[in-house]
């Protein structure tokens, strides 16, 4: 059975008839008489040749036929208005709340100075920035979006890679004055470290083809990037630090970075998002501005090591 343009009004209207709960309801949410919504529910039937509502003067309820019609009826309304909210977001100016779930050290470094800018550009969308290393429940707290340097583990997300970010091991020039700079992984193995508890305690490093790994181990740990980078800067331990972090303590003298002829895993920076968030004009607008954001990124960060 081929569907008509009047049948998919029709469908439309009794979704509005389920949902509403009446037929008077559904007219008035439709803009529509008692009369037309009414008309337009006899003639699915008629053309159905079932019932889909038992209805008395005072009551109705859905038949099994109309409940199993009624959920497919639902997901072409609901198509129709995401279809008309996506022309919405594009002819208009994006603007909404914008709640974002992110670590402290990536905030602070990277992520609140790229909102800066992001505002400038786009000041109709208001922003809420909760910091936290913890990994937040984003569907049951209510985020938009969340920043996440692991790869996505719950399923009921969706999510996007926005960036790589290299990693060197550092060491205070105050630590390596009394403990001496380790020039390969045995002697590295036998060094302190400051232990970021929210990472892997095995550090694998790469050369010429050849891994190895190394057990951090230090009398100092902590779940805090930043915390993490201030106790390497103190000289309590070598630390492996995302170089965007790192590197512009290496230019005051603060750090020094070693074994760098060793390449370290990367760090990969992700988005995630509710399912059907990607409807949404402000938070693609969000997504994109943050990958080109981190691609100047990177390629000033290159320029300044060159």
């Amino acid at each position: 059975m081929k569907v008509s343009f009047e049948q998919l009004k029709s469908m439309v209207v009794f979704a509005q008839i389920v949902e509403q709960g009446s037929l008077t309801a559904a007219a008035k949410q439709l803009g529509l008489t008692r009369a037309v919504a009414s008309y337009h529910l006899k003639k699915l039937e008629t053309q159905l040749e079932v019932t889909l509502l038992n209805r008395s003067t005072r009551t109705m309820a859905l038949t099994e036929a109309g409940m199993a019609y009624y959920e497919r009826c639902r997901v072409i309304t609901e198509q129709a208005n995401a279809a008309n909210q996506q022309i919405e977001n594009i002819k208009s100016e994006p603007q909404g709340l914008l709640k974002i779930s992110c670590p402290v050290n990536v905030g602070m470094q990277l992520i609140v100075p790229a909102i800066n800018t992001f505002k400038r550009q786009y000041p109709k969308i208001d922003i809420d920035l909760q910091l936290t290393d913890d990994v937040v429940d984003i569907i049951k707290h209510g985020f938009d979006f969340a920043i996440r340097g692991v790869a996505l583990r719950d399923s009921n997300l969706q999510a996007t890679k926005l960036t790589t970010m290299s990693t060197c091991i550092c060491g205070a020039p105050n630590y390596f004055a009394h403990y001496g700079k380790p020039t390969t992984p045995d002697e590295l193995a036998q060094h302190q470290w400051v232990v970021y508890q929210l990472g892997s305690k095995i550090l694998t490093l790469q050369k010429d083809g050849k891994k190895v790994d190394i057990t951090m181990q230090g009398s100092l740990s902590t779940n805090n990037a930043a915390a993490r980078t201030a106790f390497v800067e103190a000289g309590h331990g070598i630390g492996r630090i995302p170089l965007y972090d790192a590197w512009p303590k290496v230019q005051a003298g603060l750090l020094q970075i070693i074994m760098d002829d060793y390449k370290s895993k990367d760090i990969e920076l992700y988005g995630v998002f509710p399912p059907g968030a990607t409807g949404s004009k402000k938070l693609r607008l969000f997504v994109d501005y943050l990958k080109a954001y981190f691609v100047k990124q990177h390629t000033a960060l290159g320029m300044r090591k060159g």
